[in-house]
Order: structure tokens, then C-alpha cells, then sequence
């Protein structure tokens, strides 16, 4: 069965959930699809042991009662079956969507860098563990570290701490003055004043960065720098995240071009590529305030209600204020370059380590001759940290994007040639 939509949203997301929310009015035919149950995205991630906010919960009412918008579920995009036509798959069956308008609402994932020990049993993303945890993870007398950089850890470590864990440690690599310059300016932006409040952690120490993880078959402990200084802490989880990574995978398979390492677009939220437009964190990190203003404006915009798009483009300012303010804030110090050692591995998908790929001038050539980049991640995880360690900028993806069924890729045949 084959579907079409005059606007495909492709994530659900604070962003998505904004934009087929913005575009509704206009009575189009939209399509919202989103590789999760449940909208939210990884923000407003559902689970057992998950505390939605009111105003997530308010936009998924709000989805649910326009029937202009149909939702499916646990889907994802296979490939692309034509200039304005994907593939797509859920767990029963595989199908063609064609679609007029399309926005990207993809988000991020993390930014995990390679260091000693990072590969063991007890070691996540600081996202990752939040997201664990939401989906049931017991952690309850746990003794957690917390690491790498950004808001995101004193959010998971909020998460941690609501089910029962012992957080011994917030390291934030950040210097201390930056982190001190960037609470000083939270006054513009009161709501993320008073959430830094509830947030405040007294284990939290900025200019501190792990080192390395210890154990055996296990995390045992974790070695850190803090001020200059080294320690080791016995722990039994370690989750550590060096903030995002824009998911611009599919727009860059659609030809939309980058700016920077994120998606680029216009006043409009419009991509290079005519009908096609971005939102959220594909684009760039400002919060869940700015991927919803920007994904307001891209809905607006794609439905033709252009004045109000523009009505909005203040509030995007406002929150690409407090997104600029926080970027600087939380930049990467440069030492963290250093952190892997020559046997430690980089593509834990091929266990290739640093060694295997330090003496390559690019990508596609450490690709070749390691093997790294070619495993069950498909270079998601290790790509982004060689794209930050070495400047190498990973190619756009082949298809199929996910694995896929060999029933879904026959949708292929009966579609004609590009």
C-alpha cells in the first residue's frame, strides 16, 4: 500500500509536533512519522519510569484530535524512491510515501568521544543512560559519574537521581568562567533560570573532563581531571556525552545542502532544495523553545501562511540568542583530542583503534583500509568522533539508511528510475 501526503514531516519531535501542529489549519493532507511509539522525540522521550511535561502532553492531545494528520509510529526512512518519494518500513510491512512538501525534524544524537575504558559494560552516552532510564532501567543505590559537557548532564543526572541513584560526580569540561559567564546571562531567559535552579547538582564541578574508565569485564571506576588535578572515584555507571551532533543524514541523501556540520536554511526554515525544509536540531542546538518555534515556522511556511511564519521569527531570535550564548559557553576545550590512547578502540562496531585510522588524511580512507565506519552503526558514532578529532567530514549515506527488510527493498521495483 502506498501513501501520499501533501506535507511529510519526518520526525516527531518537539520540532515535527510544531510544524504539523502549524500546518493543520490548512486542511492539507500531512503525514507526521517518527521512528519512536510515541511523539517527544528524545527530549520528551515516553517510558514507564518517563515524567512527561503538561506541555507535551497538551501537543500530543492536540495531534490527536486533527484528522488531517496521520501519524505512523516506529517507522523509518529506507531510501529514496524518487524526487519526492520515500521508502519507508514499521515492524510489519514496508510501503512508498510520496509527498508535495517535505520537513526534516531529525534531530541529534550524541557526540561520544573514544578514551581509555569508554568501550565497558557500564559506560553510556549522558542521553543515553536519561533515555535507559526513562525506558525502565533500574538504577536504584547506584553509584553514577556524570560527564562531558552541556545541560544535558544535569538533566540525566536529575533523571538519575528521581530513580534512586547516588550521583557522585557532574564533570563539566567547561572552564569555570565560562560556565560562570553563561549563568550570568540566564536573566533573558527566566524560565531557563529558574530550571537551572531545580536542576543545580552540589557534586557538579566545571574544568573537569574524564580521563579514563577502569575495570575489568566492568566499569569499576572512572578517572578524571578536575581543576588540574587527577582522581579516581569507584562507580558503577559512567555516562558521559560531549554534546550533539546534528542527524543529517537523510538531508544530505535528499541533496539538501550543510552549513557547518547542521542542515542549512533560510529566514523560512527552507532548505537548498525547493520544497524541502529543516527544523529542530537538525539545523543547529538552541532547546526544545527554539525546535519549536522553528518547527512553527517551517509548518507555517510550507502550507503558504507566510505572515504567520514571519510573526514568529522574534521568538526564534530570542531562542537563537540563548543558542549562540549556550554553544560558546560549552565549546569543546581542545585537549579532549587527546584522550584516546593508540589501542583504544575508535569503531567499537570493527574494533578498530585510534592507531588504525590516526595516520589517514580522510574519511573514505580510513574507511577502506580499517573497516571503520562499516559496521552495525554505520559510522553514526564513530564518524562524528573522528569528525571532530581529525576535521573529516563523513559522506553522505547510501541506501538503505536502517536495515531493512528484503520484502521492503522489492517496494523498489515497481517504482520507475530516477
Amino acid at each position: 500500500m502506498n501513501e501520499y501526503a501533501d506535507l511529510l514531516i519526518i520526525g516527531a519531535g518537539p520540532a515535527g509536533m510544531a510544524a504539523a501542529l502549524a500546518a493543520a489549519p490548512s486542511a492539507a493532507r500531512i503525514i507526521l512519522l517518527d521512528d519512536n511509539p510515541l511523539p517527544g522525540g528524545q527530549i520528551w522521550r515516553d517510558g514507564p519510569q518517563a515524567s512527561l511535561p503538561d506541555q507535551a502532553r497538551h501537543m500530543r492531545e492536540r495531534l490527536e484530535a486533527c484528522s488531517n494528520i496521520r501519524r505512523h509510529s516506529g517507522t523509518r526512512v529506507i531510501a529514496c524512491a524518487g524526487p519526492k518519494e520515500l521508502l519507508v518500513e514499521d515492524a510489519d510491512r514496508g510501503w512508498l510515501i510520496g509527498y508535495d512538501k517535505l520537513i526534516l525534524c531529525t534531530g541529534a544524537r550524541e557526540l561520544l568521544l573514544p578514551f581509555p575504558g569508554w568501550t565497558l559494560p557500564g559506560v553510556t552516552g549522558a542521553g543515553g543512560l536519561q533515555a535507559l532510564i526513562k525506558g525502565g532501567l533500574p538504577v536504584h543505590g547506584e553509584r553514577l559519574v556524570i560527564a562531558g559537557s552541556g545541560p544535558l548532564l544535569l538533566a540525566s543526572a536529575a533523571t538519575a537521581k528521581h530513580n534512586g541513584a547516588q550521583v557522585l560526580r557532574i564533570a563539566e569540561q567547561a572552564a569555570t568562567a565560562a560556565v560562570t559567564g553563561f549563568a550570568a546571562q540566564l536573566p533573558r531567559w527566566p524560565n531557563k533560570l529558574l530550571q537551572s535552579f531545580r536542576l543545580f547538582d552540589r557534586h557538579y564541578r566545571s574544568g573537569t573532563h574524564v580521563l579514563a574508565a577502569l575495570g575489568n569485564e566492568r566499569l569499576e571506576g572512572v578517572r578524571l581531571k578536575q581543576q588540574g588535578k587527577i582522581l579516581e572515584l569507584a562507580c558503577d555507571r559512567l555516562a558521559c556525552g560531549f554534546g550533539l551532533i546534528p542527524n543529517t543524514q537523510l538531508g544530505q541523501a535528499l541533496g539538501c545542502a550543510l552549513d557547518d556540520q547542521a542542515l542549512a536554511v533560510d529566514a523560512w526554515q527552507a532548505s537548498s532544495r525547493a520544497d524541502h525544509y529543516a527544523a529542530g536540531e537538525c539545523t543547529g542546538f538552541g532547546g526544545s523553545e527554539l525546535a519549536l518555534v522553528e518547527g512553527a515556522i517551517a509548518g507555517h511556511t510550507a502550507v503558504g501562511d507566510l505572515q504567520a511564519a514571519r510573526q514568529l521569527w522574534p521568538r526564534r531570535a530570542r531562542w537563537q540568542g540563548f543558542a549562540k550564548a549556550l554553544n560558546k559557553a560549552f565549546a569543546l576545550d581542545p585537549q579532549l583530542k587527546s584522550l584516546a590512547q593508540a589501542d583504544t578502540l575508535v569503531c567499537r562496531c570493527e574494533d578498530v583503534p585510534y592507531a588504525a585510522v590516526a595516520g589517514h588524511t580522510g574519511w573514505r580512507e580510513a574507511k577502506l583500509a580499517s573497516r571503520c565506519g562499516m559496521g552495525a552503526c554505520q559510522g553514526r558514532v564513530c564518524g562524528g568522533a573522528l569528525q571532530h578529532l581529525f576535521g573529516w567530514q563523513p559522506s553522505a549515506p547510501r541506501p538503505p539508511f536502517s536495515p531493512a527488510r528484503i520484502e521492503t527493498l522489492m517496494c523498489l521495483d515497481d517504482t520507475p528510475p530516477d
